[in-house]
């Protein structure tokens, strides 16, 4: 499948108050990782950061939170952030404000955050507006394409590297789905950012 990895600027202009990337004179970055925590990968993934001293932001789905609670607390203690990415991976097109809401308020009752990304960035007008009140919504600028089987590892590394810049928000996935691809694209993506002067930050 084809995708559009550089997120364009008019859909960024269309929803300016949406956090597409940041603005910023510094070679910095901001990765995130989409759907964990899990037992299975997301030690694997600190591991990998920790490797490279990089820090990155974590969109947690509250019921994987309740279900790996130490691997949640390993984030946190590795000085990593947390957004919130509903409590049981809701995408917003299928759902009422509503029932939206209250998955989102959820999973705060599991954990506290002020960021949200929406699973699949999938939400109605409606539900963007209401978010937006409370939350730093966060999109991003470059998608990696890990969750596609279809795509190989070397795919979501140059899908990376070809349209990575200064404050991009980059975002991959702590799943079983995308780990056959994360596991080679990782590494070699944070080293040749490294190499190219990039520092690691998180999302506040």
């Amino acid at each position: 499948m084809k995708y559009i990895y550089k997120t364009p600027q008019v859909l960024k202009w269309y929803y300016p108050n949406l956090i597409w990337d940041f603005t910023t004179a510094e070679k910095c970055v901001y990765l995130t990782f989409d759907d964990g925590p899990t037992k299975e990968y997301t030690n694997w993934i600190l591991n990998q950061l920790e490797r490279f001293n990089a820090k990155a932001t974590f969109f947690c789905i509250g019921n994987n939170v309740e279900a790996c609670p130490e691997e949640f607390q390993s984030i946190l203690n590795k000085g990593h952030a947390v957004g919130n990415h509903t409590y049981n991976h809701m995408n917003g097109w299928n759902h009422s404000l509503l029932s939206y809401l209250r998955d989102i308020r959820k999973c705060d009752e599991v954990f506290k955050s002020k960021l949200f990304r929406p699973p699949h960035g999938r939400m109605s007008n409606k539900q963007r507006a209401s978010l937006t009140k409370d939350y730093k919504v966060i999109m991003w600028d470059v998608l990696s394409g890990d969750f596609d089987s279809s795509l190989s590892g070397e795919d979501c590394y140059e899908a990376v590297m070809d349209n990575v810049t200064n404050g991009s928000i980059i975002v991959f996935h702590d799943s079983k789905k995308a780990a056959p691809r994360l596991e080679i694209a990782l590494p070699l993506i944070l080293e040749d950012l490294i190499n190219q002067g990039f520092s690691f930050k998180v999302i506040d």
